[in-house]
């Protein structure tokens, strides 16, 4: 169980993570700044365990990967959104966040409310309701459950 964070379309990954600060060296140093300027407050408030809940096209803009790894880095269990940019979700899918399609979610929560989700089911649980999800076939829980692509690829050599 973790709280939803809910955003709306089009977020970009400069919403995500702003330009300026992907000059600093690290994940971590960027990682405080994460929705800057859609909420102040994301990732002094966000906990391990928490989740996105976005409308269409999350992840929309560039290609960055630092987008999906700042909410990594930040505890984000998995970002359940109606669609995504395609780029977004590959890069997620690399770094081992998952990305889950869930479209009739967003519509039906609100920030705060707590959400149980199964991704072997395809099943997000939140105030007594069951919503369908895109269930993850099982060699992309496998890459997941290795931290991602990247990380799955390293074990293999």
């Amino acid at each position: 169980m973790g709280r939803i964070f809910k955003f709306d379309s089009d977020v970009d990954t400069d919403q995500i993570i702003a330009s300026q600060y992907l000059l600093y060296p690290s994940i971590g140093e960027m990682a405080p700044h994460t929705f800057e300027s859609l909420d102040d407050t994301f990732a002094a408030s966000v906990k391990p365990g928490d989740f996105v809940v976005a409308a269409e096209n999350f992840g929309c803009g560039s290609s960055r990967e630092q987008a999906p790894s700042v909410l990594k880095a930040l505890g984000v269990k998995a970002v359940l959104a109606n669609s995504f940019a395609r780029i977004f979700y590959r890069n997620a899918i690399n770094i081992g966040l998952p990305v889950i399609v869930c479209k009739d979610l967003h519509d039906h929560v609100s920030a705060g409310d707590e959400l149980e989700l199964s991704m072997t089911e395809g099943v997000a649980r939140v105030n007594g309701t069951a919503y369908a999800c895109t269930k993850l076939p099982a060699n992309l829980q496998e890459i997941l459950d290795q931290g991602g692509l990247i990380a799955s690829l390293d074990k293999e050599d």
